[in-house]
């Protein structure tokens, strides 16, 4: 491959020091004598977020997108995918003929992840926090015929919207499925957890948390100490990220 062939790759966030998707493309690129690096993009905020598409359609080929800007980043884009537009949140960019196409592969990465796991009594999913992540949980979800209710820091009258203050154990014993879609518990502060009481999941629940760093959350020990099976969000990043390289490279 010609040196002008090079392929420029990023993710785009705001701290990215935990993140492992610069070193799972830079083993993809190294195995497979890629021409193409991949770059951690740190931006202070919105406004540097703006000013950085402008000039990335020139520059980039792709880019992953992560915590905050899943969702601020839409208004900044040329085109939506359909799936993006129905999910309101992106994660994957495409930058083709000058133009930035918004994706979302969280969905199909978190599809792929759970299947292994889900059995008939996983009927209800509670989904911890309402941001990007957890739009793209709850479209995969309902599209598999799981209703889903969700935990937030800011209820709204949505009869499927609660508080945090909620939880107890009627509703934990109403939904089997519990997926925290907030970033509380990422290294370093791995001795943190959501507001959310964790003893009372039993051997019928199903807990995943989308945090893949570290490996396991103080959330999802304490569901496994209490017999639940678990799932971290590893194999959600991988299969999304695999996906992304097949938007990018279509």
């Amino acid at each position: 491959m010609e040196q002008n062939d090079h392929k420029r790759f990023g993710l785009l966030g705001k701290t990215l020091g935990h993140s492992f998707s610069k070193a799972f493309f830079d083993k993809k690129f190294l195995d497979e004598k890629i021409n193409a690096t991949f770059e951690n993009i740190e931006l202070a905020d919105e406004n540097a977020l703006a000013t950085w598409l402008k000039s990335a359609c020139n520059e980039f080929s792709g880019v992953s997108v992560t915590i905050p800007y899943k969702e601020t980043v839409i208004p900044y884009l040329d085109e939506l995918s359909p799936e993006a537009k129905a999910i309101g949140a992106v994660n994957c960019i495409h930058f083709q003929d000058g133009k930035s196409i918004g994706h979302n592969t969280d969905a199909f990465g978190f599809g792929q992840s759970i299947k292994p796991f889900l059995r008939n009594i996983h009927e209800r999913a509670l989904l911890l926090g309402t941001g990007g992540a957890s739009k793209a949980v709850a479209y995969t979800l309902k599209n598999l015929g799981i209703t889903v209710g969700y935990l937030s820091r800011t209820p709204k009258d949505d009869q499927m919207v609660f508080s945090y203050d909620q939880a107890n154990e009627i509703m934990v014993k109403s939904f089997p499925m519990i997926v925290n879609c907030t970033p509380i518990g990422t290294s370093p502060k791995i001795d943190e957890k959501p507001n959310f009481p964790i003893e009372l999941v039993g051997e019928d629940h199903f807990v995943v948390d989308l945090i893949y760093n570290p490996a396991e959350t103080l959330f999802l020990k304490l569901a496994k100490e209490n017999g639940a099976d678990t799932l971290n969000g590893l194999s959600m990043l991988q299969q999304q990220a695999l996906k992304a390289w097949e938007i990018w490279n279509s």
